[in-house]
């Protein structure tokens, strides 16, 4: 093949990825992406953060600071119920559960990343921190029975670095199967939460959902 038809290839894939407003060329941009993000822009987050999980989404809400409904239609917020969708604050709401069970006080929370807690859609951006350096009150995502990993907030630290999480939305903490969040190894730990960017995360959301539509 000659010089000038490497070119001319070359000019028409160009312009058939990034000019052409086709469903093939939307694909294939889709694709690129994947790769793109997957293979180049993941791994060296990854390197650069020091943790072979530099970016997750927020899949639940279990971190939400509001009145959301349940899985049984019911409002809650804390294990509290309301009648309605409203707004409750988070300290009167869920903070005697923290003071009867841990050492942690109202303005302990406050000073907390993360104090007003995060929402599922969101994207957190993680850096590898090492055991010892893991505070109370930090938001680290570990690895559980479940197939997606977990992102809570550090209630409680003991010898040997285990760690015990709760997410601020829910009533307590998870102790059965298969998250069991009360007894957390620290070679289970994926990394500490230190940057939100709201909504992003429900592309991966929408994307997994519609596979999963695809393939039933």
């Amino acid at each position: 093949m000659r010089k000038d038809e490497i070119k001319h290839y070359l000019r028409k894939t160009w312009k058939f990825i990034w000019e052409e407003d086709s469903a093939a060329s939307w694909l294939v941009n889709i694709v690129l992406a994947f790769v793109l993000i997957k293979f180049i822009v993941y791994p060296t987050l990854g390197f650069l953060l020091q943790t072979a999980f530099p970016i997750v989404a927020v899949v639940s809400g279990s971190m939400e600071h509001k009145v959301t409904l349940d899985s049984t239609s019911n409002y809650k917020y804390c294990g509290v119920s309301f009648e309605e969708k409203e707004n409750a604050d988070f300290w009167e709401t869920c903070g005697e559960w923290y003071e009867q069970n841990t050492v942690i006080n109202e303005q302990d929370f406050k000073d907390f990343p993360f104090s007003n807690g995060f929402n599922k859609g969101d994207i957190m951006i993680l850096r590898g921190k090492k055991p010892r350096n893991i505070n109370i009150g930090d938001v680290i995502v570990f690895q559980s029975g479940r197939p997606d990993p977990i992102i809570h907030r550090v209630i409680d630290i003991r010898d040997g670095y285990y760690f015990t999480t709760k997410g601020d939305h829910n009533a307590r903490v998870i102790s059965e199967h298969p998250i069991k969040e009360d007894n957390i190894a620290e070679d289970q730990v994926l990394g500490n939460a230190f940057i939100r960017i709201p909504l992003l995360g429900y592309i991966k959301i929408w994307f997994v959902e519609l596979i999963q539509l695809l393939i039933r």
